[in-house]
């Protein structure tokens, strides 16, 4: 599909076939089934035990019969983009040379959905190999307005999924993340900027600014990824899409007095929107 011998460049010809760069110049390689196993568990050891850093982890692993060192649990904590949550998760790490915007929801009543959405990374692991996912949540609603699966951290797949969010739903008034670089990217502020929306971000290891987004990680892992094991990239994004139309329309959260957040979402929506 890609030429490269072509003059159009790379990245053009990546953005007309909608797939991500990153994925052009991606060579997989294999990784031992042992790690694989491994790096699971440290995922769901980091859900269970978020402040968890890597001699803890480390421990845990050992309590259960797993010998492992302290410098081997960090390198595949990076490899995840995990880190105990009050260092903020490494898919966060921000970029020096990026901007960093101010945190513009404390003290803020989020009354009404496309008022505030929330966009955060997390890792997926596959039955070989592993991907990543970015969601965009609205805020009042928790319902999921679009996803994107990715094998790399480039920002791409971060942009495509606030574009179709943007598309699809209209544009919010605030755009809030945490101050990962994929985030603070010229693309992505760009992008926040040409839909007409504030970009917020959460302060430096506040992860709690963004907790709603971590509680639909948790849900997601739990009651999906773990569940089944992708046989591949394409298993993961099918299962994964089937999963948010689950969450959205099917599945009942407590703090909306047992209502999904389909139903909350259009019944906060501007009357005219609700009819769109």
């Amino acid at each position: 599909m890609i030429d490269r011998e072509a003059q159009l460049p790379i990245k053009r010809q990546a953005q007309l076939l909608g797939i991500s760069r990153g994925t052009v110049y991606y060579h997989p390689e294999p990784i031992p089934e042992a790690e694989l196993v491994l790096m699971r568990r440290i995922d769901e050891l980091h859900l269970e035990h978020p402040f968890a850093g890597s001699r803890m982890l480390r421990d845990l692993l050992r309590l259960q019969g797993v010998e492992v060192g302290r410098r081997h649990v960090s390198t595949l904590m990076r490899r995840m983009g995990i880190q105990a949550l009050y260092r903020k998760p490494n898919t966060s790490r921000k970029h020096p040379a990026h901007p960093v915007f101010p945190y513009a929801l404390r003290g803020m009543a989020i009354e009404r959905a496309n008022q505030v959405w929330a966009l955060d990374i997390t890792y997926i692991p596959m039955a070989r190999g592993w991907v990543y996912l970015v969601a965009v949540l609205d805020w009042h609603s928790r319902r999921v307005l679009a996803h994107r699966v990715s094998i790399t951290m480039e920002s791409d797949f971060c942009v495509e999924a606030l574009r179709e969010a943007a598309a699809r739903w209209g544009a919010p008034e605030i755009v809030n993340t945490d101050q990962g670089s994929q985030f603070s990217s010229a693309e992505f502020v760009a992008e926040v900027q040409r839909i007409g929306a504030r970009q917020s971000m959460d302060g430096k290891g506040c992860w709690r600014d963004n907790v709603f987004v971590e509680r639909l990680w948790r849900s997601v892992k739990y009651e999906d990824v773990y569940l089944k094991a992708y046989d591949g990239v394409s298993a993961a994004r099918q299962s994964l899409a089937a999963y948010f139309e689950f969450y959205n329309a099917r599945r009942p959260h407590q703090s909306h007095d047992g209502r999904t957040p389909d139903m909350v979402y259009f019944s906060s929506l501007p009357p005219m929107q609700a009819a769109a």
